[in-house]
């Protein structure tokens, strides 16, 4: 089909009448094709324009200033004005051709201009039409659906003085001292040693530390390591066997036997561990009571977020099923190779592979590949919804969550700075979860929401994930709810929990024995 429309060579173009045609010549399904051609004539035009506004400017030797011949200035910089004018078109025209049209462009438009370097040269010295393509998918039209028949469950959790005190005293562990003793180590006694790894009898990279203090019993080492060392002594030399993990990280160690040498430095019993204002202090706050309330706050917030990914789950899930249309093949192309590059990172750093899981590597493209769809068509909705609701994201908005990612990746700040500031559509990246949370709160005003006071483990029980497939997981499990509750909640808020060093976490222990 083709449809030829009159189109303008920007503002000034227009007004002097210059005309380009704008002619479509695919329109299947989403996808587009124009063919944008600006008459030799008109480019000659708008390059004597050009020349003309730097005659004066211009010095050239043997000419005095003003007084050199066009036809002098088109032979000396008329292919590289033209060459501008060509640039400007194919940066301008298409935003002004997609607008005209009333259409959106899911993606960049591909821009084609001829290879012919003949038929280029010809151009630049206005001797041929100048023509270039345009290849895009648009964005399908959304009519929005009434949501007030979607209804949703907001299950919220009790926090009791229990589970405040149980979180405390995890946080605590990171301050409990320890005394030396004479008698046998123990579960809970914490134990300083030097150890040497070896495989047949040669040691490994990374299986070597000293001064490295392990609580036994904190399941920190690979499965069997801390249980020997149960009943050893200050002064005691002993050599342990175990086996690691077939998953185990390192592939040169994962499924072999190993041996350790393992000399005990001391042997330390653990203090008792009280919530007072003592153990507030250490901890760098004024007083228990306020570190109950800080504990109390971090679980809530944990909480309330699990509760929010329930509620915004059942939201998409009924969207899902409201609206189904087209989705533009770029978009989930681009989408699903986000999702199984974060797919096989999974499986390369679990040791696992896709039979370990139950599926094939060609099912668990199927799946994912449905996802990468659901996800584009959920987004494209909730952004048409959140458009006609007027939803925003502010300056604000956008300069505090650039300044969160800064606070997780310190020292790297200026390279990320550079980074939005240089990268396209970067800002894009961090727009996008700001405004689609902002239209899950719209929505939330408009939706049935009944609340249900459930306990703990009904809120944080390990239900399908939203961004798994529902058939079958074809990548090892992304954190339970629970245990990420926990461990946040455990580490409260800066000040209040510290970081536990890691023992040991010098080379050995996260390339060997942890």
């Amino acid at each position: 089909m083709l449809i030829e429309t009159n189109g303008c060579l920007g503002t000034a173009a227009m007004n002097e009448g210059r005309t380009m045609q704008v002619i479509e010549t695919l329109a299947e399904g989403l996808k587009r094709e124009i063919k944008v051609v600006i008459p030799a004539k008109d480019m000659e035009v708008r390059m004597n324009e050009r020349l003309a506004e730097v005659k004066d400017k211009v010095r050239i030797n043997g000419f005095r200033p003003g007084k050199v011949p066009v036809s002098h200035l088109k032979k000396v910089y008329g292919k590289s004005i033209m060459a501008d004018l060509v640039n400007e078109i194919v940066r301008d025209q298409p935003p002004a051709i997609l607008t005209e049209r009333g259409e959106k462009s899911a993606t960049q438009p591909e821009i084609a201009m001829t290879e012919d370097q003949e038929e280029a040269e010809k151009i630049l010295s206005a001797q041929a039409d100048f023509e270039f393509t345009l290849s895009y998918e648009v964005i399908p039209a959304i009519e929005l659906k009434p949501v007030n028949g979607i209804k949703v469950t907001r299950e919220v959790a009790e926090i009791t003085e229990d589970e405040v005190t149980e979180q405390i005293l995890k946080i605590a562990e990171s301050a409990r001292s320890y005394e030396a003793k004479k008698g046998k180590a123990a579960n809970g006694d914490r134990v300083t040693i030097d150890y040497l790894g070896k495989v047949d009898g040669v040691a490994f990279d990374g299986g070597k530390d000293e001064d490295a203090q392990l609580v036994l019993g904190s399941n920190r080492f690979i499965p069997g390591f801390e249980e020997q060392l149960v009943g050893l002594k200050a002064g005691d030399e002993k050599v342990i066997t175990v086996t690691f993990p077939a998953d185990y990280p390192a592939k040169n160690l994962a499924g072999k036997e190993a041996t350790f040498d393992i000399n005990v430095k001391e042997v330390a019993a653990p203090g008792e561990i009280e919530i007072n204002d003592e153990l507030a202090s250490k901890l760098g706050i004024e007083s228990a009571d306020r570190l109950k309330e800080i504990v109390r706050g971090q679980i809530e917030s944990q909480y309330g977020s699990v509760t929010r990914q329930k509620v915004k789950r059942q939201i998409l899930d009924q969207l899902d099923e409201m609206y189904q249309f087209d989705t533009p093949q770029k978009l989930v192309d681009a989408e699903f190779a986000s999702i199984w590059r974060q797919i096989e990172t999974d499986l390369s750093e679990s040791g696992k592979t896709f039979e370990d899981e139950d599926t094939t590597e060609e099912k668990a493209r199927e799946e994912y590949r449905k996802l990468a769809e659901r996800r584009v068509r959920l987004g494209l909705v909730l952004s048409e919804i959140g458009e006609k609701a007027g939803v925003e994201v502010s300056e604000d908005e956008l300069q505090r969550a650039l300044y969160a990612q800064l606070q997780q990746f310190p020292g790297q700040e200026k390279e990320i700075l550079e980074f939005f500031r240089k990268t396209p559509g970067a800002s894009a990246n961090l727009r996008a979860p700001i405004f689609e949370e902002k239209v899950i709160d719209h929505l939330l005003t408009e939706v049935n929401v009944t609340d249900k006071t459930v306990s703990k483990e009904a809120l944080l029980a390990d239900d399908e994930e939203e961004d798994k497939p529902a058939a079958k997981k074809a990548a090892p499990k992304k954190k339970a709810a629970k245990a990420e509750a926990t461990e946040a909640a455990a580490e409260g808020e800066e000040a209040a929990a510290p970081k536990k060093k890691a023992a040991p976490k010098k080379k050995a222990a996260e390339d060997s024995a942890e």
